[in-house]
């Protein structure tokens, strides 16, 4: 369907809806995460970028832990971050971490305030995680300021590349369901275990975990 027009130009009601999306995609990222409101119990870090504007000036902060974590040497390692929407991680981590626990052996949940996704890699290394899994708001579109992602990685250590470690996006109610993407993220996780290692070597049949509930009520 096209934008609606009234003449050469578009009509209020599309620019106005524009111009809403907009904002509320900018409000988005410069969100400050409210860890104490998350509603489950973690471990509070921070990286290196000490305010947001620092945090979206300079990526390389964000990937980085201010400070160092207790080594516990666990299976799982569960981290969430706002990343570019903390209004994601507000919607919709409870629920994830929630359901996550329930799927695999989880050992400590880690929040870490204006993280990168690389910063899951040095907290995975730290407490001695054979896989971690990367909560994480995504980037904002128009149309979807609360995209929550995911990054299963196994081995965690600083260094590691996109290219090792899989992803999981769209996590919200117009997209992928909860429960559908926490059984996507587990069978990635198990997988990463069973085979040692993760990314684009880490190949299987998981359609039925994408098919079944993708796209349904989140809430579900």
């Amino acid at each position: 369907m096209g934008l609606e027009r009234r003449g050469e130009s578009l009509s209020t009601r599309e620019v106005l809806g524009f111009d809403l999306d907009h904002a509320r995609a900018r409000d988005a990222v410069w969100m400050e995460m409210d860890a104490g409101s998350l509603g489950f119990e973690h471990v509070l870090v921070e990286s290196m970028a000490r305010d947001r504007k620092s945090y979206l000036l300079r990526p390389d902060l964000g990937r980085r832990v201010a400070g160092r974590l207790s080594f516990v040497g666990c299976e799982v390692a569960i981290v969430v971050s706002d990343g570019l929407s903390a209004l994601a991680v507000h919607r919709h981590a409870a629920e994830m971490v929630a359901r996550l626990k329930e799927l695999l052996p989880v050992g400590i949940v880690v929040v870490a305030v204006r993280g990168r996704v690389a910063i899951g890699d040095e907290i995975g290394e730290q407490v001695g995680a054979k896989v971690v899994v990367m909560l994480i708001g995504e980037r904002p579109g128009l149309t979807s300021p609360d995209s929550l992602g995911a990054y299963v990685t196994y081995g965690p250590r600083v260094g590691r590349t996109d290219a090792e470690r899989n992803c999981v996006s769209n996590i919200r109610a117009e997209g992928l369901s909860y429960r559908a993407a926490a059984e996507l993220i587990a069978y990635l996780a198990r997988e990463a275990g069973t085979r040692k290692l993760s990314g684009v070597r880490l190949k299987g049949d998981a359609t039925p975990y994408v098919i079944d509930g993708a796209g349904a009520d989140s809430g579900d």
